[in-house]
């Protein structure tokens, strides 16, 4: 008896409940992260190719010209995003947090709506707000009776302008997950740390900034990945980065290889912001042992520090949200109906269908990667950790990943069908919206996969166990299982992945199929011609639409709070 009960110990099952082996979710995983891990590949493959005629003039041109603005104005934009991100981000998520004021419920919640206004729809709303012929400079003029040429105003439309615009619409990455630390951090070494003698700057520098690095680190890295990605922006104001650079590779210079190799090089800044956050991440050595519960050492702020804590918090709220939404509005209201007329219409149809079908596969997909994860499989474990990779590449990266092979495969699937005596289909895949929505789910599958794996780890392993005891598969124990289980996490998901395709305009101004465009794509052709009043309707659409997935967080950290409190 004894030697069976130290086998028994010994044993591996004795440890861990029994798992199924879902070997076609496994399958699934696999092909997943192969998907999402193609057109990366073939961007760095491109790295190698032998230089052509062609590639060697054009990196020749770009050297001479243009290649070095490209890397200073990179660095410049990073440097600026960042110090933006981190001051506005942690100051406001440390007043909130620590600090009682009137208005302090409203502003929780309220500094989170910046992340529904693209950064290009701010840029069109500030150009026609702050432009000579805007109302800001108009009234000027008006008021201190000058002319043209007597005065000088700041230009909107350069590289200090975009810094402005990116740190306004990206602060709330780091306000989330830093003020998510702060939430978290021990009440009692916030009391010893007063006890200790240290004043409110001196217990926030030395005791919760340090404890909330990793966090801010985290947020900072999402909001620089997401200023090397942006087009609209930095095209809208003649700022030359490796977004912009691809774009003119690919369609001015018409060159597919050296338009491959700028975004290898654009993937190398990303590469290098990942290493950095995780260097970062791993050095953190900081813990906290208390339960998560309501903060009672805060500050009561009383006098002349009352209005200054309302007007911190109230200006990227109105600056970041209000005022351009209201310039937008304003545009919309005066464009007349035409606006809302057929083409409208079918642009909406268009970027909703695009949307839907790519939430409804990424929520799908997310959904068998997730479960398969639960096997403990290495081979899942691997496919998890690059399919979850996608959202740190940008969409221009994407885009000229995904068109080099798939326009090979269609003239292949051309060529096929004519040397079998029938008549060439033309372009199947970049002819209709295929080779987008594969392009979107690589983009974007992470986060569908993040809020699936959220939801799966609340779920006792020792279901999965119950189901196979019962005969159920790995496929009708997730069916049956899991999925009615993982409904609200699923929902989160679709509709994360639904607004981000929505607000995508790299990916889809490269892929989108002949004649047939979105709302974004839309608004930056009308902005960049100049049309700012037509622009307005597409804009102010895309905007809206990011609000709903605002409010469902809202509501997530509202509830999180109460429960804080009751627990």
């Amino acid at each position: 008896m004894v030697s069976v009960q130290g086998n028994l110990l010994s044993s591996p099952m004795a440890r861990f409940p029994a798992l199924p082996r879902p070997t076609l979710l496994t399958v699934i995983a696999a092909l997943v992260a192969a998907a999402i891990a193609l057109p990366v590949l073939v961007v760095l493959q491109n790295i190698f190719v032998p230089a052509e005629t062609g590639t060697a003039g054009t990196w020749r041109h770009l050297v001479q010209t243009v290649l070095g603005d490209y890397v200073l104005n990179s660095l410049l934009l990073m440097a600026g995003v960042a110090f933006g991100v981190i001051f506005g981000g942690v100051a406001t998520a440390w007043i909130t947090t620590m600090c009682r004021f009137p208005g302090r419920r409203v502003f929780e919640w309220a500094l989170l709506l910046p992340m529904a206004m693209p950064a290009y729809v701010m840029a069109y709303a500030y150009t026609d707000l702050l432009q000579f012929s805007g109302p800001v400079q108009m009234a000027l003029r008006e008021w201190a009776g000058w002319s043209a040429g007597q005065y000088r105003f700041p230009d909107v439309r350069s590289l200090g302008g975009a810094v402005v615009m990116f740190a306004l619409v990206l602060y709330p990455y780091v306000y989330l997950l830093a003020r998510a630390a702060f939430l978290e951090q021990s009440d009692s070494m916030l009391e010893m740390a007063r006890v200790s003698g240290y004043s409110p700057w001196g217990t926030f520098l030395h005791v919760a900034l340090p404890l909330a690095r990793p966090g801010i680190v985290a947020g900072t890295s999402l909001a620089l990945m997401e200023t090397l990605a942006d087009f609209g922006t930095v095209s809208y104001f003649g700022v030359q980065t490796f977004t912009t650079g691809i774009y003119r590779a690919w369609f001015s210079l018409g060159d597919h290889t050296a338009a491959a190799q700028l975004s290898a090089a654009l993937l190398g800044f990303v590469f290098l912001i990942l290493l950095i956050e995780r260097i970062t991440r791993a050095r953190a050595g900081f813990y906290t042992s208390s339960q998560r519960k309501q903060l009672r050492n805060v500050y009561q702020l009383r006098g002349g520090w009352v209005p200054l804590a309302v007007v911190f918090c109230a200006i990227p709220v109105v600056f970041g949200f209000l005022l351009p939404a209201g310039v937008m509005l304003h545009m919309a209201l005066t464009a007349g109906d035409a606006q809302f007329g057929a083409r409208y219409v079918q642009l909406t149809f268009n970027t909703v269908t695009l949307a839907a079908l790519t939430a409804i596969l990424a929520v799908v997909l997310a959904l068998a990667v997730g479960y398969a994860a639960r096997s403990r499989s290495i081979v899942v474990r691997i496919a998890n950790r690059i399919a979850g990779l996608g959202y740190a590449v940008p969409g221009a990266v994407i885009a000229v990943g995904v068109l080099i092979p798939i326009t090979r495969l269609d003239h292949a699937i051309g060529a096929m069908v004519e040397s079998f005596g029938g008549a060439n289909p033309g372009l199947l895949l970049t002819g209709g919206i295929a080779a987008l929505v594969y392009a979107y789910l690589v983009r974007f599958f992470a986060v569908a996969l993040q809020s699936v794996d959220a939801g799966l780890s609340k779920i006792t392993p020792n279901m999965d166990s119950a189901a196979r005891s019962l005969g159920l598969g790995p496929v009708a124990t997730l069916a049956r299982v899991h999925a009615p289980l993982l409904w609200r996490s699923a929902l989160t998901a679709g509709l994360l992945v639904f607004v981000d395709v929505m607000k995508e305009l790299p990916a889809t101004f490269v892929m989108r199929p002949f004649n047939f465009d979105t709302l974004a794509v839309q608004a930056y052709t009308l902005a960049s011609d100049e049309r700012l009043t037509e622009a307005s309707t597409a804009a102010l659409t895309i905007v809206a639409v990011g609000l709903i997935p605002l409010i469902v967080l809202s509501r997530m950290m509202l509830g999180s709070q109460q429960k804080s409190k009751n627990s």
